[in-house]
């Protein structure tokens, strides 16, 4: 498939086959899925599609490597547009430059003949399958600009006209839009590396107990049942239930939550979760695709073969526009024939009207001006990474915000400390021991110290205790901190001020521990996310331009509403499940909305795909950038209005550009139709299509937000 219209015809086709009662091409994928009821014969449907020209087989159960079959792609179209790019070159230089000698024109029609027949073959081959179905695409327009000048300019030469030949123009169209395809197949390669980037989280490796043994096995051989044995700092092979130990269970690649989560047999844990500490059996309840990774997967597959593409508008306006233009073309060499006109005369206005539809324009049209504002949203910090996100972002009316790592920085810091002690001896005392015990509020205590300029020590001895806090000993004198349950146990009396100011922190958002020695608790510490400096001004700006802002998290209500009334955000969803995210997307489309999603973690990835416009932050994960139609690069939610004016300006110049594309072509057409236009002046008008919407396209260099 080369366009959206392949995709589309083989839909269509599939479609219509008895026994299907639903069909859907991914373009994106390369991958068709389709309903069908029992009994079908698969075979049949396979062969529908091979009859209008396209191959097709059934899908391996293995995820196929689609970045791969893009790359290939990439560098066979690549490898054409240099031999095209070397021969056109000088064809370009004999044609405008060198004296026009008798072997002029033979040599520019031995340099072109390879460019249209080996490096456009690709074009020439897919517009005769159309051709067959009578339906039509960009590869149609390009196959027939480039043959009608090079047939047109080899019969000039061979009849003795070999002042009017158009070489260089069939040569210039088919090295120009080959260029463009090398470009699209980097893109629908990094596209699809997101799904590959998911599968890469899963462990590859289980340690599975059989016979009171512990066995490495390939963990795609798992079955549901199989007892796992995970030690610290290992994935969980797969989603299962506890079954003896505890532990803290870092799942922020599923989640995109910072702080761990303390899990107890009886509880779930799913694949790809990090072990952060004690040794766990797990029962495997789900493997392979019934995973909740592997239902990430699929979201993330499925929202983007659902994606619209801004060439379509093209290949819509292609499909009525090249057989008028063909139709045209015959009724002008008709009518002169018919006026009397000897045939050489007729075929000069037929070619001239074919020329005048040249697609030279029409492929330059997208690709300049998603070149230009690209480069200029580099320049702020904001990469575009398809043509079709200005199209969708034009359209944009509710922007979604997930919490952690975006509006807020997603690392834990110490918000603040109470005691009745010396603050830096407290903070000495407690740090010392919360910095031992390897958890990440232990790790934001120390980082507390350091900016308080506490110098921390070595703990005598350290004692994590699961789910409740961490007992140490530091200087002779047991430290323990934790939540008020573990000091009760310790025999440690708790004052009830500490406990009303623990309350008053938590219903703030924040995470609250005690600490205390020799028998009292002595005071408490809090722990909080940070919010961005910059996020209040991105919603703000957006409210602004008329765009709804929200948020999305699975952080608590408590410390979700405090955070979004700090920055004026109404509209909140909290406690939201991975998978629950692009329901929220989907729930606002349903209503009407055109939405923006804007996230960093694994866990957005289905939420990226499934919004009319998902904007990845630069700072999240890999998975988050390649899913995202926009990444800002600096991590600044601020480029979120400017990435949104910025694609609405290129959509605007992309449309503007596929008007002029046509503007001189169909001005033109009738003048060449009644002998007023030569090829030659046709080709100039073409060119001058041509500059126009580069020359407008140059103009997004000079966009401020």
């Amino acid at each position: 498939m080369t366009c959206a219209t392949c995709a589309v015809r083989i839909e269509r086709v599939l479609g219509r086959q008895e026994g299907v009662s639903r069909a859907a091409v991914n373009l994106a994928a390369t991958m068709a899925e389709v309903d069908v009821a029992p009994g079908t014969d698969v075979t049949r449907l396979m062969e529908a599609v091979e009859k209008i020209g396209y191959g097709i087989k059934p899908a391996q159960e293995e995820p196929r490597d689609v970045q791969e079959h893009y790359g290939e792609d990439e560098r066979v179209q690549w490898r054409r547009f240099w031999i095209a790019a070397v021969l056109t070159v000088p064809v370009m230089v004999l044609a405008m430059f060198a004296p026009m000698t008798p072997w002029n024109p033979w040599a520019q029609a031995v340099l072109t003949t390879p460019v249209v027949f080996y490096v456009g073959w690709q074009f020439h081959r897919m517009a005769f399958r159309l051709a067959r179905s009578f339906s039509a695409n960009m590869d149609t327009l390009i196959s027939m600009g480039s043959l009608a000048a090079y047939g047109y300019s080899l019969w000039a030469l061979i009849n003795g006209t070999s002042d009017h030949v158009y070489f260089e123009t069939a040569a210039v169209i088919v090295t120009l839009i080959t260029l463009g395809r090398a470009f699209e197949a980097r893109a629908k390669g990094r596209a699809s590396s997101a799904v590959h980037r998911l599968l890469d989280l899963g462990a590859k490796e289980a340690r599975v107990l059989l016979d009171g043994e512990e066995v490495m096995v390939p963990a795609h051989n798992l079955a549901p049942g199989d007892l796992m044995v995970v030690l610290p700092g290992e994935k969980i092979p797969t989603d299962g239930v506890i079954e003896s130990g505890e532990s803290a269970v870092d799942e922020s690649m599923l989640t995109g939550e910072s702080v761990p989560v303390d899990r107890f047999p009886g509880e779930a844990v799913l694949g790809a979760t990090v072990n952060q500490s004690g040794r766990l059996v797990v029962r495997a309840t789900s493997v392979g695709a019934d995973t909740a990774l592997a239902g990430i997967i699929r979201m993330v597959e499925a929202a983007q073969g659902s994606k619209a593409d801004i060439q379509r508008l093209a290949d819509r306006i292609s499909g009525i526009f090249v057989p008028t233009v063909i139709v045209i073309a015959l009724i002008t060499v008709g009518a002169w024939l018919w006026s009397g006109a000897p045939i050489d005369e007729a075929l000069i206005h037929g070619v001239a009207v074919l020329i005048i539809a040249c697609p030279c324009a029409l492929g330059l049209a997208t690709p300049t001006a998603v070149m230009v504002g690209s480069g200029r949203g580099a320049e702020m910090g904001v990469l575009f990474k398809r043509a079709e996100v200005f199209e969708r972002a034009g359209a944009i009316d509710t922007v979604l915000f997930d919490k952690t790592g975006t509006l807020t920085t997603g690392a834990m810091r110490l918000a603040g400390l109470v005691t009745d002690e010396d603050p830096d001896l407290f903070l000495r005392l407690v740090g010392s021991v919360e910095a031992a015990s390897g958890h990440p509020l232990g790790k934001a205590v120390a980082l507390g110290a350091d900016e308080r300029g506490v110098e921390l020590v070595e703990p005598e001895s350290v004692k994590a205790v699961t789910g409740a806090g961490v007992i140490g000993v530091v200087d002779g004198v047991e430290i323990v901190a934790g939540k008020p349950g573990l000091l009760n146990e310790r025999g440690m009396e708790i004052a009830p001020g500490l406990l009303e100011e623990m309350g008053r922190l938590e219903k703030e958002g924040r995470t609250v521990f005690l600490a205390g020695w020799d028998g009292k608790a002595r005071g408490l510490l809090s722990i909080a996310d940070t919010v961005r400096p910059e996020a209040a001004s991105a919603v703000a700006r957006l409210r602004s331009h008329g765009v709804e802002a929200g948020m999305v998290t699975g952080d608590n209500e408590v410390t979700a509403n405090r955070i979004a009334a700090d920055l004026g955000i109404e509209q909140v969803w909290a406690g939201v499940m991975p998978g629950d995210k692009a329901e929220v997307v989907s729930a606002l489309q349903a209503e009407g909305r055109k939405v923006a999603f804007v996230g960093d973690g694994i866990n957005d990835a289905p939420a990226l795909t499934q919004a009319d416009l998902g904007i990845a932050v630069g700072s999240g994960t890999d998975v988050a950038l390649e899913a995202g139609d926009v990444v800002l690069l600096q991590g600044d939610p601020s480029l979120v209005p400017t990435a949104i004016d910025l694609a609405r300006s290129t959509l605007r110049v992309i449309r503007q550009n596929l008007f002029w594309a046509f503007a001189y072509n169909v001005a033109a057409i009738p003048l060449a139709a009644f002998g007023y236009l030569d090829p030659m002046i046709a080709a100039a008008a073409m060119a001058a299509s041509s500059v126009t919407v580069v020359m407008n396209a140059l103009r997004l260099r000079r966009f401020r937000p």
